[in-house]
């Protein structure tokens, strides 16, 4: 339990104050049971991870890797998505989300929540709050027995009856099918007869395959949906034998998945896995920016499945107080997860309950800072840093860095709070908040660190130098033309006014040492450089915000440091570029290979590849100049060829100049000196990515 910043209103998002959660005992469990899990645990479950970490070794060395599984690990998890409680903000949802209105939503355990609208639902009067906080759960159980396809008559088994299974099994009723419960709980059977099904009771040694056979007069079950949770890939094989020929197998639980060919050939059975609450959940499109799916073409989204679910409620033909056996003041909810974790006692639903609102229903929530009690920051004489964005980068790369440079951390903001709130304890922030804007005013922050999603950083990095602060903005500087110009018009005005604050952009590889190395050899070169540059980048899925349009694509967001590379390299303005691309499973941008010329006659080339092998060096920097070759294999090796004086420079680590930049950035800020890369040149890097990416195709 753990006191976080409130979020915020925000345009597409609910706010909503909880009035109650219902724990969803088969998955937190699960979570609880790896989040404690040693390291070898955690491998034996996650072997995909292991090999990604193993792959990382070999090109990144141990230390970077240890570090990011560190910080991957370290990273807060909010626990809960069965949800209920009234609107406080609509963020322009419409009167049917107007303040006051009572909502179910997949929001975790927490007095207020931020939740797209597309995964919210209205209740009907006719249900109570303990009710619906089974709707969500009620959506996973609907949208696999819609995968199933049941039609009326049709003998289907549930095999595993905890929530999900008997909810799924009243569904099934109501669809007008014959059930057959496998479990082998006597009390979860009980309950499952109760509502219409047969059952078998494994503990008593109960064949399932003889029960399926007399219920359906020896053809076999029509369909048997899992809603188990087992590492076995047993009860994937009973129910391969227990159904009739082209039957229907499907998955919405967890459980072993090594299938025997033999048992679906011969009956030319179906097998699927069903994705949480139906259509729309991990669609960024319709989760974050708020698409819904024509209802012509996509009949059943995850909302109507709340909302289905919702109506089954209020016609009393989906009945859930029969599941609920533990109630918790939400204060006291660690003591349902000692209950969860130790099994001491028979439980099915667990409800946690908030306290009574203490706002009328139509207010707003103000967005609040949260102060760590009883501790302060380093002394006043160093700059006070603030962040936006508490990301993965942002701590475990970022902040760091800052504070290694003797920054004096002040304010960290997140979207949610949970990761500003974890992150301000763990480097020693003074305070977390959910409110950019105050974190940009606060007099207390000298800096500000804009670390968030790459479309947000021209407004923010504009908001806080006409605030007066020192920025550092993580790499891009902006996504389009008109923010980059914006940027630019605002500083001007600041410079003409005579406040010119320092604004950096995290470059970082042109502050690795051995690219320092590499620009101290260059000095004695007068004629034209040749400069290669090869990033096996490695593909990223097409969904992924990375390769959003709106948010840059890759190489705005990861090709800018290579055009700002070639150019620290050079050393000479940028005079034109030219952009070969070939696209890669329908992403423009992923293989690319672009050139620039520069005003002294050197040419740079970058190769940014997403087609090869992660066993291979992600980033190689090659320079052919002066009669010598200079090669840099992945920031761990530098070589020189034909380079008087100069044969190597290797490092136990790898080291892309992250700590160097803070350090620069710091160190202007202190003395009141310029920016360690120049303004102009800035806006000169990042307009050439801006015009690369769109030659790409972007």
């Amino acid at each position: 339990m753990v006191e976080a910043p409130a979020p915020g209103p925000s345009s597409g998002n609910l706010l909503i104050r909880t009035a109650r959660t219902l724990i969803s005992a088969g998955t937190e469990r699960m979570l609880l049971e790896f989040g404690r899990a040693g390291w070898i645990n955690k491998a034996r479950q996650q072997p995909d991870k292991v090999r990604m970490v193993l792959d990382k070794v070999r090109t990144d060395g141990i230390m970077a890797t240890w570090e990011g599984v560190q910080s991957k690990l370290d990273q807060p998890f909010p626990l809960g998505y069965c949800n209920v409680g009234r609107v406080v903000d609509a963020g322009g949802a419409g009167a049917a989300f107007a303040p006051g209105v009572r909502v179910v939503s997949n929001g975790p355990h927490a007095d207020v929540v931020s939740v797209p609208r597309n995964l919210c639902a209205a209740i009907p009067d006719e249900v109570s709050d303990d009710q619906a906080a089974f709707t969500v759960l009620g959506a996973i159980a609907l949208q696999g027995v819609r995968l199933a396809a049941p039609t009326l008559g049709e003998c289907f088994a549930v095999t595993g009856l905890g929530l999900l299974g008997l909810l799924t099994v009243q569904i099934l009723r109501a669809n007008g099918c014959r059930v057959l419960g496998v479990d082998y709980d006597g009390r979860k059977l009980e309950l499952a007869r109760s509502w219409g099904a047969e059952t078998v009771d494994l503990s008593r040694g109960e064949d399932p395959l003889r029960r399926a056979e007399q219920l359906t007069g020896g053809r076999g079950l029509d369909g048997v949906i899992l809603t188990a949770a087992t590492d076995s890939s047993e009860p994937v094989h009973q129910a391969a034998s227990m159904c009739r020929k082209r039957g229907r197998i499907v998955l919405v639980g967890v459980t072993g998945l090594e299938l025997s060919r033999a048992d679906f050939y011969k009956k030319e059975l179906s097998f699927q896995v069903s994705c949480s609450y139906g259509p729309g959940r991990y669609d960024p499109e319709y989760e974050d920016r708020g698409h819904d799916y024509p209802a012509g073409f996509v009949r059943w989204t995850a909302q109507r499945n709340f909302e289905a679910v919702l109506q089954l409620m209020a016609e009393a033909r989906l009945e859930v107080a029969p599941l609920i056996t533990h109630r918790y003041a939400f204060e006291k909810a660690g003591q349902a997860y000692d209950l969860l974790e130790s099994g001491a006692e028979p439980y099915l639903g667990i409800l946690l309950d908030f306290p009574e609102e203490s706002i009328q229903p139509t207010a707003r929530i103000v967005q609040r800072t949260w102060s760590l009690p009883g501790e302060s920051g380093p002394a006043l004489a160093s700059p006070g840093v603030s962040f936006l964005g508490a990301g993965g980068y942002a701590t475990r790369t970022l902040a760091p860095a800052f504070l290694q440079a003797k920054a004096r951390l002040q304010t960290i903001a997140s979207r949610g709070g949970v990761t500003a709130a974890h992150a301000a304890r763990k480097f020693g922030f003074a305070s977390a908040s959910t409110d950019s804007q105050a974190v940009i005013l606060d007099p207390q922050a000298d800096a500000i660190v804009i670390a968030t999603r790459h479309s947000s950083h021209a407004l923010l990095t504009n908001l806080a130098l006409s605030a007066g602060k020192h920025v550092f903005v993580e790499k891009p500087l902006a996504v389009t033309n008109e923010q980059l110009d914006s940027i630019g018009e605002t500083y001007q005005r600041l410079a003409d006014s005579g406040r010119v604050p320092v604004l950096m952009v995290g470059f970082n590889r042109r502050f690795a040492p051995q690219v320092q190395k590499m620009k101290s050899l260059l000095m004695g070169v007068t004629q034209p450089k040749t400069i290669v540059i090869t990033i096996n980048a490695g593909a990223i899925p097409a969904e992924h915000w990375t390769q959003d349009p709106s948010e840059g694509g890759r190489i705005i967001g990861e090709g800018c440091h290579f055009v700002d590379l070639l150019r620290f390299l050079a050393g000479s303005p940028i005079v034109s570029h030219s952009v070969t691309a070939s696209p890669t499973s329908g992403v423009p941008a992923d293989n690319v290979t672009f050139s620039l010329r520069f005003q002294d006659g050197s040419i740079g080339t970058v190769h940014y590849l997403s087609s090869g092998s992660k066993m291979y060096p992600k980033e190689r920097v090659e320079v052919f100049a002066g009669g010598g070759i200079l090669q840099l294999d992945n920031f761990r090796q530098l070589r020189g060829f034909g380079w008087p004086g100069f044969r190597s420079m290797s490092l136990w680590r790898q080291d892309k100049g992250q700590v160097n930049a803070v350090a620069a950035f710091m160190a202007a800020i202190r003395t009141g000196g310029s920016s360690p890369i120049p303004f102009a040149e800035l806006l000169e890097v990042s307009a050439f990515a801006l015009a690369v990416a769109r030659d790409a195709g972007v």
